[in-house]
């Protein structure tokens, strides 16, 4: 059975695209490696995620940006990205395993798995070239808005990027129904 693992990042920053990734691995490349982004340093995950995508059996990345989720809310967001990324592959699964708790709609049958990205290879997997993808996006994203630090902290509300959009007000990318953005805006 052709399983596609899934999962996403980006869904806690206040600037930025949510970004999902759907992965269907194949037998015999060593996939041992492959573990849950967050437990993996950027260089080793940079390096897993040219070894997922040179030898996965398919890999999509799909994302929605801050004017999406500002219209949809990040939950379904998030669930579209899902579905972007799956709809994606260039091979069709016949079954999807997604992290976490909700399932996006699907045209196969799919489970959602609380924990998946340290239980599922191909989630696992899902989660690395996911997070590759983003932060390569938002240190892209800096060099068209250089004053906010999406280089250093991925557009996440730290106390440096909330300074700086307090100094500098928002940009295209920031997303308006996400507090402090939203409270910055009302305050104008």
């Amino acid at each position: 059975m052709t399983e596609a693992g899934v999962d996403e990042v980006g869904r806690g920053p206040i600037a930025g695209p949510v970004v999902a990734a759907a992965v269907i691995l194949q037998p015999g490349p060593d996939w041992s490696g492959v573990r849950d982004s967050k437990r993996l340093g950027t260089r080793r995950r940079e390096v897993l995620a040219q070894h997922i995508q040179a030898n996965a059996r398919a890999w999509a990345i799909a994302e929605v940006d801050a004017a999406e989720i500002d219209a949809l809310n990040i939950r379904q967001a998030t669930l579209l990205a899902m579905q972007r990324a799956v709809a994606g592959l260039k091979v069709a699964p016949q079954r999807v395993l997604v992290d976490g708790r909700d399932l996006p709609a699907l045209p196969c049958p799919g489970e959602a798995i609380v924990g998946g990205d340290n239980q599922v290879p191909a989630i696992a997997a899902a989660s690395i070239i996911a997070k590759v993808y983003r932060d390569a996006h938002m240190r892209r994203l800096h060099t068209l808005y250089p004053a906010y630090g999406f280089d250093r902290h991925s557009g996440y509300p730290t106390a440096e990027h909330r300074a700086r959009l307090r100094e500098c007000g928002i940009c295209p990318v920031h997303r308006r129904s996400f507090a402090p953005v939203r409270d910055l805006i009302a305050a104008e």
